[in-house]
């Protein structure tokens, strides 16, 4: 949320957050008491040497001034920031994400897609870091959802945010020939500090999951109001680590009740881009290879069969990804419920178990595949859960599940006596069993679904 430039013709420009510095006032908020951990301190491996020691008021490349924190990563944190310049040519976009913002302008998908709109480093104690601005956004989907009875979204307002993903979906594959769901991510949120790491030190895996769908604001009085009673009224709380001296702040990102007749006016967008895979294509744009990678990929949860199977994933991964996410978003509970065994530890044999009684068996070409690729190693080994350091994907997810004759490999697997049409009809209210036949479309076996999907996918809940 560094430089708050045009996303898309849906959104009005915030100039109110351009030129001149805020200034902050003397006061301080009471201090956060020393033993108290806070926001980035809980993450996991969190070390303050790898996280840029960010403060309100700051001015970063002589162009964006520090206001709130509002979010937090492992290694990055997120700031509300002002645009001080308001240059209309300080695009740099990086990557994937400057690739797909020179695709067509004029898809009706590309406005639902969130790229970098500036990125430069900043020095700190301990080396350089990243900084990576884009067009703020209000909340991410989930937290949106909290604000509905039972946790759920109406029916109508589900399927159109679908809709409108798909769009966005639609144009990654289509124009961009990228695949939102890649390999090796470093999360990208609106303003992150990120110290540059090498990608044999930490696997990441980014995809479409409710967190990395971002809901944009009703109107800009909201930010308005906002940095004012935060940057005037309400100072940051904070303490200072006693080990590295980096002062940590508290995040401050509610952004206040919903005006429900603005609701229709804030809109999905699909965002962290920063290593997404992409296909290749020759000189001519014609794809050559649809195979974007073989690497472990998505949250547990998410994950395509073709990814736990050790085969090529390419965009029928995302299309996978999205007809998961549209269970969650509906219905709020999670499709596969048994992706986990008594220790939390991810069950890959399971999460197979509960796909078949949803689409039933694999198809024999999946699986020759899969024992194919079981001779074909990564070029550097990854480690997975355990710390085993594996070659491929058959290694890293403790395959393979199924022999040579496509028989599963053990007998003790549990079985699922349900599949898709069942699940949706125990819907009381009987409105799920609209969406059954997008969900079967995006839900299928192995690259081979992905054109199929993309195309039956495009309405949910069409009768």
């Amino acid at each position: 949320m560094i430089g708050l430039r045009p996303l898309n013709r849906m959104i009005k420009r915030t100039f109110f957050l351009h030129s001149k510095p805020f200034q902050f006032p003397s006061q301080f908020a009471s201090p956060v008491p020393q033993h108290e951990v806070i926001d980035e301190e809980a993450c996991p491996g969190y070390n303050p040497k790898h996280v840029y020691p960010a403060k309100p008021g700051e001015i970063l490349a002589n162009h964006y001034q520090l206001l709130v924190k509002i979010g937090w990563g492992t290694r990055s944190t997120v700031w509300l920031a002002k645009d001080l310049k308001s240059s209309l040519d300080a695009y740099h976009e990086r990557d994937i994400e400057e690739h797909i913002s020179r695709q067509s302008p004029i898809h009706h998908g590309r406005g639902i897609i969130r790229t970098c709109l500036d990125s430069f480093e900043v020095t700190g104690p301990d080396g350089s870091h990243l900084c990576l601005a884009y067009e703020p956004m209000r909340e991410p989907l989930w937290i949106l959802r909290k604000r509905f009875v039972d946790w759920r979204l109406p029916l109508s307002i589900a399927k159109a945010y679908l809709l409108i993903l798909l769009a966005g979906l639609d144009y990654l594959h289509s124009e961009c020939r990228v695949v939102h769901t890649g390999e090796y991510f470093v999360l990208s949120s609106p303003l992150n500090i990120i110290t540059p790491m090498r990608i044999t030190d930490t696997f990441f895996q980014l995809d479409l999951k409710l967190d990395n769908i971002l809901i944009t604001f009703a109107n800009q009085d909201i930010l308005l109001n906002f940095v004012k009673e935060q940057t005037t009224n309400m100072p940051m709380q904070c303490k200072t680590d006693p080990t590295s001296g980096r002062t940590i702040y508290r995040c401050h990102n509610d952004f206040g009740s919903l005006n429900w007749g603005e609701l229709q006016k804030m809109l999905p967008n699909i965002v962290d881009f920063g290593l997404a895979a992409r296909s290749e294509s020759d000189h001519q744009g014609q794809v050559r290879n649809e195979t974007v990678g073989s690497h472990p990929i998505q949250p547990d949860h998410y994950r395509a069969p073709e990814v736990i199977l050790g085969c090529p994933w390419s965009f029928s991964a995302d299309i996978w990804n999205i007809g998961v996410l549209a269970w969650d978003i509906i219905e709020n509970t999670e499709l596969f419920l048994h992706v986990h065994d008594s220790q939390g530890r991810y069950d890959p044999k399971t999460h197979l178990a509960e796909m078949i009684a949803l689409l039933g068996p694999p198809p024999k070409e999946l699986l020759a595949q899969s024992h194919a690729m079981a001779d074909i190693s990564w070029p550097n080994p990854i480690k997975n859960e355990t710390g085993k350091l594996c070659r491929n994907g058959r290694e890293y997810f403790n395959g393979p599940f199924f022999d040579e004759n496509c028989k599963r490999t053990d007998p003790q697997l549990p079985c699922f006596p349900t599949n898709l049409i069942v699940v949706a009809a125990q819907d009381e209210s009987g409105e799920l069993t609209r969406t059954t036949s997008f969900e079967s479309a995006a839900l299928g076996w192995g690259a081979n679904m992905a054109s199929e999907s993309s195309s039956d996918s495009r309405e949910p809940g069409r009768t």
